[in-house]
């Protein structure tokens, strides 16, 4: 069924989940079990990732099927463009319809990590030809695009981001995820701004819990996205204090917090980001409350 469909069936707010493929086979089984953990939190949807530059496909075709005939979560696998020629989209859609998927996330995607100078980009240069591509080629998926509460790095100013967004809704996007963030602020920024162009998708906050110093400041320097800093100093006197779980323990209290303050102005429901974490998560969802 088409996430907008479950989405607009909804009278209260949801959560929706994103997991990521263990590249070793053998972790599947646990991976699994964590998923059956998860359902505990009714998520209306799950999305499911790909390496960069496209790769391991195949595992999230397999995943993403999965979720949907063993475990009954509705899938969204990611589709990345970056490194991909025509033929090569065109057969991944054919996949995902014969394997009875219904929507997709349409990315453009980072440039492969281990790629050399003779890496070239493929047919597509951005998620917005991607759409345009999906939607040429039928099958009735639903499709969701990646939003950005504070641009995109390589956006050259908000209002460029904010167009360029628009402009992948308008060719025929369903709705938004939004890149994580940390200042309610600027979601709510970013849905206003929408709204003023004419744009009334649903919009779909991304939360992700910290885990530690180490990995947030990774994050942060790949996706753009910026740390209030007061929450940052908070984040560091919990790691000279405590260590990493200190750093979990203040993580998720912001999250919460977070979560709670996205819920009362509005938002649709939350998008957790949940790093193959069932117990993280499940903490949250208990101390959050209902939606």
């Amino acid at each position: 069924m088409k996430i907008l469909d479950l989405i607009r069936q909804r009278s209260t707010p949801f959560y929706s989940l994103e997991f990521f493929p263990p590249k070793d086979r053998e972790e599947w089984p646990a991976f699994f079990e964590r998923v059956v953990r998860l359902k505990a939190m009714n998520p209306l949807f799950a999305s499911v990732t790909c390496g960069a530059g496209g790769s391991v496909q195949s595992n999230t075709l397999e995943i993403a099927t999965r979720l949907k005939r063993d475990h009954d979560v509705e899938p969204m696998p990611h589709l990345t463009c970056v490194s991909a020629k025509e033929e090569d989209i065109a057969r991944s859609l054919e996949e995902f319809r014969n394997a009875g998927l219904d929507n997709l996330l349409a990315l453009r995607g980072d440039r492969p990590r281990n790629a050399g100078p003779e890496w070239r980009p493929g047919t597509f240069s951005c998620a917005e030809e991607l759409v345009r591509f999906i939607r040429s080629r039928g099958g009735n998926f639903g499709v969701g695009v990646a939003g950005y509460p504070a641009p995109h790095p390589e956006s050259s100013s908000f209002y460029h981001d904010r167009e360029y967004l628009r402009r992948k809704i308008e060719t025929g996007a369903d709705f938004v995820i939004t890149q994580l963030f940390f200042d309610t602020r600027e979601y709510f920024e970013l849905v206003t701004r929408l709204r003023g162009m004419g744009i009334d998708v649903p919009v779909i906050p991304g939360v992700l819990p910290i885990q530690s110093l180490a990995s947030i400041r990774r994050t942060l320097s790949l996706c753009g996205a910026n740390i209030p800093g007061k929450f940052y100093l908070e984040l560091e006197e919990a790691h000279d204090r405590g260590g990493t779980e200190a750093v979990k323990e203040t993580g998720l209290r912001f999250a919460v917090a977070q979560i709670r303050r996205l819920i009362d102005g509005g938002a649709p429901g939350i998008h957790l980001y949940t790093l193959n974490r069932a117990g993280l998560c499940l903490r949250i969802a208990e101390e959050v409350g209902r939606l």
